[in-house]
């Protein structure tokens, strides 16, 4: 797959709200289905107390005010019944409002934890094609987004259709002549609103592509920031950036000049239909009707009473057509096929002797493009192997399939002679030690940072693991020892300290197969030299694999696999290779 970068935007699959992401995500109310019952009871009475006044005001003026004080009962009656009501008005909706809110913090909240477990469940090939701003968006942002539509554009959604509803019932009740000019307007404003809306629609994709573009070129630029820096690059990615800003302007800008229309629309056929709505007044008047000013009181007040609602139904339309967009980004990566996983009757590696086998091993990070083919490499335990050759050759491909990072496309790698798709992952991977060319430090202690991976360990236990690869120098110079906060990514640790850390880890977990990444590139020699004694120790009846450039980490190595035209080229020990004069001596001149 082509990776995904700041300046391509996400495909868009779809230009329709897709109610089936609703769905879904309304579907997590279901362990909640008692208390949004109540809420809609609330809502129920809430939108009766909204629109039962007018009738009561047509009443009034109808049925009390042309008798005067004959009925005066009457009226007082009518007056509690209008401040009991505007009591309840205000009353209600402040229950339902929280109880909704409660509902929209725990769907969201599962949401949240769904789509983060898969990130963490999801294989490398899915990060490798995406940038890590484009990932964090989902999960941030548009998460946020959703919340904010659950807990206060779907509320006002239910609010505003019961309005609208009761409203209907009640004019119905007054007069199906009146209602029928009010919804002579309420129809032609839905349809040009919908024609409105569509229209945004399509715009609220592409804003959302290009605030993810943004996103990831926002996270890009703090993770280099220094290489950023020291490459005099600031100023052009100002521009960039300005560029990129220019670009989600533009489109929202787009989105608000169409929203801008709602507001002319609504009130160009509200009083069209008002004035609709006098005329056939006075007409009636004219030919003789009686009791039509408490009427026409009581639909003036339903016009304006729908109105609001109307509107933000619109507004909900259009905020619909964002939350569907945000929806299909969030599910699409929580439907995301996890290919790397335990295995239906997965066994667990028990005493793992450390025994490795490529058999006959192809693969290719994109379809049709191989690293390697036809790869064999048989490692007995406790024999150390080395891997040299030129960038791009597959030497951390290898040391990946066996990791099950990735899986083979054709053949097979095995542990212990148990192919590694067959074994659970946490089993395989505790055999496994990594030390990465890039170490990562978590915000957290020294001693956190050195039981990540063995959370059961004992401080003590952290501290010999510590020791057995001089890290304690490291703690030693820090203000509260191994105690001491260290900030995000190690803030403040040199490149070769973060190494030393990384390097504790492992000696801690005590894996039986050791894999050292160009692990050591960042530590100055005077250092290396003392963690080469610690590591002859440490990697003692180990299997070990070792990607390194320096000759002093491999020189030692039982066997030195020259990796290149998508296998091994030469193989043997340094001195062997040496004597043969061929790749891997050429390799050793040049340095």
């Amino acid at each position: 797959m082509k990776r995904n970068t700041y300046y391509m935007d996400e495909v868009i699959t779809s230009e329709k709200v897709d109610v089936k992401y609703f769905r879904r995500l309304l579907s997590h109310l279901v362990p909640y289905k008692k208390l949004f019952l109540i809420s809609l009871i609330l809502l129920a009475l809430s939108s009766v107390a909204a629109v039962f006044p007018p009738f009561i005001i047509r009443a009034i003026v109808n049925e009390v005010l042309p008798y005067g004080d004959e009925r005066m009962t009457q009226l007082i009656v009518y007056i509690v019944a209008l401040g009991v009501l505007g009591v309840l008005t205000a009353v209600l909706p402040y229950f339902h409002k929280r109880i909704m809110g409660t509902l929209g913090h725990k769907i969201i909240a599962e949401v949240r934890h769904e789509i983060f477990l898969k990130l963490q469940q999801l294989p490398f090939d899915y990060y490798d094609n995406r940038p890590a701003g484009k990932i964090s968006i989902r999960v941030t942002d548009y998460i946020n987004e959703l919340a904010d539509f659950f807990t206060d554009y779907l509320l006002n959604l239910i609010v505003d259709a019961l309005k609208i509803v009761v409203a209907t019932v009640f004019m119905l009740c007054l007069s199906p002549l009146f209602t029928a000019i009010v919804y002579a307007a309420a129809i032609p404003l839905t349809v040009c609103v919908y024609l409105v809306k569509r229209s945004v629609r399509r715009l609220w994709r592409y804003h959302r592509a290009k605030n993810s573009n943004r996103n990831a070129f926002i996270v890009e630029s703090i993770m280099g920031e220094k290489v950023i820096k020291n490459s005099n690059r600031s100023d052009y990615n100002r521009e960039v950036y300005r560029g990129l800003q220019e670009d989600s302007a533009r489109t929202w800008m787009k989105i608000v000049r169409r929203n801008e229309l709602n507001a002319p629309i609504s009130e160009l056929f509200w009083n069209a239909g008002i004035l609709a709505l006098y005329a056939v007044a006075f007409a009636l008047i004219g030919g003789g009707a009686t009791a039509i000013a408490g009427t026409v009181i009581a639909f003036s007040l339903y016009t304006s009473l729908c109105a609001e609602p109307l509107l933000q139904f619109t507004a909900v339309l259009q905020q619909l057509s964002q939350v569907s967009a945000n929806l299909e980004r969030v599910y699409e990566t929580i439907d995301t096929p996890v290919t790397i996983h335990d295995a239906e009757n997965a066994v667990a590696l028990k005493d793992v002797q450390g025994k490795v086998d490529f058999n006959d091993v192809t693969f290719g990070y994109e379809p049709g493009v191989n690293v390697l083919e036809h790869f064999d490499l048989h490692v007995n335990p406790g024999e150390k192997i080395a891997l040299v050759g030129p960038t791009g050759a597959g030497k951390t491909t290898v040391i990946s399939l066996l990791t099950r990072f990735y899986d083979v496309n054709e053949g097979s790698v095995q542990v212990d002679g148990v192919d590694v798709r067959r074994a659970t992952l946490h089993s395989l991977r505790k055999e496994i030690g990594v030390l990465m060319q890039e170490p990562f430090i978590f915000k957290g202690t020294v001693l956190e940072n050195i039981r990540y991976g063995t959370p059961e360990a004992t401080d003590e236990e952290c501290i010999a693991a510590a020791k057995a690869i001089y890290c304690d120098r490291v703690a030693a110079r820090l203000p509260d020892g191994y105690n001491t906060m260290l900030g995000e990514r190690g803030e403040g640790l040199s490149a070769g300290e973060k190494q030393l850390l990384s390097f504790a880890r492992v000696v801690l977990k005590n894996p039986r197969i050791v894999i050292l990444d160009e692990a050591t590139s960042a530590i100055d020699s005077e250092t290396e030299l003392l963690i080469q004694a610690a590591l002859d120790r440490i990697l003692q009846g180990k299997t070990s694999f070792i990607v390194a450039h320096r000759l002093s980490t491999i020189r030692k190595a039982d066997r030195i696999l020259f990796i290149a035209d998508k296998g091994i080229a030469e193989q043997g020990s340094h001195e062997q290779l040496m004597a043969l004069r061929g790749k891997y001596y050429a390799l050793n001149q040049r340095r």
